[in-house]
């Protein structure tokens, strides 16, 4: 059992805010929270002090990509990038193939490390990887699980590289999700890894494969995992080959359901956004991202019934992700505040319930215990009300102190238990340097 005493606890949404909180974990659960809680008489268990510090829910990034972990500070031979598909075809259409296993566990495992130092405390992934599909989610699950942070991952199913890959893809989808449910219900393993049924975009999922993608979503139970109008290109391409709305499409094809994370989004029709609301699905959007790339400004996210916040592979750091958010939406003449942001960071929490079958997201009794201990001075008062107004304009990740995720302490006065990593986390930071350079280097023989 874990105490943590002496709490802040605060909440994003609905916002609360409890000073002199207690709070009790059992296994993975919260079994108390109160003034008086504490460690059951002759219990062993270890008592953490958050000395008057904030303790709030573990923060979710709800859709990233961990193979593009060892991408920062590339200084492969890239070749120009004037539009969003040259992008795509002279950048990370030879990263992906470039990358090996070891690369891909280096990039896991340094990821990984990145989310919890920054509170998050669960990432799903969205992977690609042609020169290694086979076992590569099993690759991603077991970095997760040496850090120790909850997660989900899918193969991005493409036909960019011939029908075959597109098979292994749909194929490795389904191994994945039949493991994990194996996993669960043996009752094997930590539980912290689940998996969705993925797919890179409509342009360049063939009808075949939507139809295969339908029947391992319907197969599995799982959600649908898929970029969709990040480009113009992803629509126009779908008026011009099928003759319909891309979001019709896959709803033709019975794919979208409330597991589903659309991600992107920025080109959707009203009639689309309609479509996504009635299915209960999540649109995820990415502000650095959708900057990075120069594709746009999404100005329909207030139409969506369920909208969430990822990093489509800018990081881990959800603080830094949730002002961007904000900030682009203010910039682009947008009328949220930051409580409507927070509202979408929470919805991460929303999500892991979805997939997990457990409740996420509330320092409650019966919640799940992924919990952040952070230290944060605020210079004005801290109330419910202004919560988000903090978040965006004071609070950023160097707060975090301690994280625990499923009842498991993962990150401790800032430094990584020694247990699970004897090597050292430099060690591990090394490594990744060494496979990023030799990844880079594969690139450079890789053909658009």
């Amino acid at each position: 059992m874990i105490l943590i005493k002496n709490a802040l606890a605060l909440e994003f949404d609905p916002p609360r805010i409890r000073e002199g909180m207690n709070i009790l974990i059992e296994n993975d659960r919260i079994k108390e929270v109160s003034s008086t809680a504490a460690l059951p008489a002759g219990e062993a268990g270890k008592t953490i002090d958050a000395r008057g510090g904030l303790v709030f829910p573990g923060i979710v990034c709800s859709h990233n990509h961990y193979y593009s972990g060892l991408a920062r500070g590339i200084m492969a031979d890239i070749g120009p990038t004037p539009d969003f598909v040259s992008t795509l075809k002279n950048l990370w259409w030879r990263m992906d193939r470039a990358l090996d296993e070891d690369s891909l566990y280096s990039s896991g495992l340094i990821c990984s490390l990145d989310a919890v130092r920054a509170g998050t405390t669960s990432v799903i992934d969205h992977h690609a990887g042609p020169s290694c599909i086979e076992g590569s989610l099993a690759t991603l699950k077991s970095a997760f699980e040496k850090v120790g942070l909850r997660g989900a991952s899918c193969y991005e199913v493409t036909d960019r590289n011939g029908r075959d890959e597109m098979l292994r893809g749909v194929k490795e989808n389904i191994d994945f999700a039949k493991m994990v449910d194996k996993e669960k219900a043996d009752g094997t393993g930590p539980g912290l890894f689940e998996a969705h049924i993925g797919a890179h975009a409509p342009c360049t999922v063939p009808e075949e494969g939507l139809e295969l993608l339908a029947d391992a979503v319907k197969q599995t139970g799982k959600g649908l995992h898929i970029h969709v109008a990040e480009d113009r290109y992803d629509v126009s391409h779908s008026h011009v080959n099928y003759g319909k709305d891309l979001i019709r499409r896959l709803d033709d094809s019975g794919i979208i359901n409330d597991k589903s994370l659309i991600v992107h989004g920025i080109f959707l029709s009203p009639e689309e956004i309609e479509i996504i609301n009635d299915r209960d699905a999540f649109l995820v959007h990415n502000s650095r991202s959708n900057m990075n790339n120069g594709v746009g400004y999404n100005k329909n996210l207030p139409l969506l019934k369920n909208l969430a916040l990822g990093t489509d592979g800018i990081g881990n750091d959800m603080f830094e992700e949730f002002k961007f958010a904000y900030f682009k939406h203010k910039d682009a003449g947008g009328a949220w505040w930051p409580g409507d942001f927070l509202s979408a960071l929470q919805n991460g929490n929303r999500i892991l319930e979805r997939n997990f079958g457990k409740p996420f997201g509330r320092l409650e009794e019966g919640y799940t215990a992924d919990i952040v201990i952070a230290d944060y001075n605020a210079p004005t008062p801290l109330v419910p009300e202004n919560i988000a107004g903090h978040m965006a304009f004071g609070m950023g990740s160097s707060i975090v102190r301690t994280v625990v995720i499923g009842g498991n302490i993962v990150l401790e006065e800032r430094k990584f238990p020694e247990e699970r990593f004897p090597e050292g986390v430099e060690a591990i930071y090394a490594k990744a340097r060494k496979d990023g350079k030799a990844m880079w280097e594969r690139m450079n023989t890789i053909a658009p």
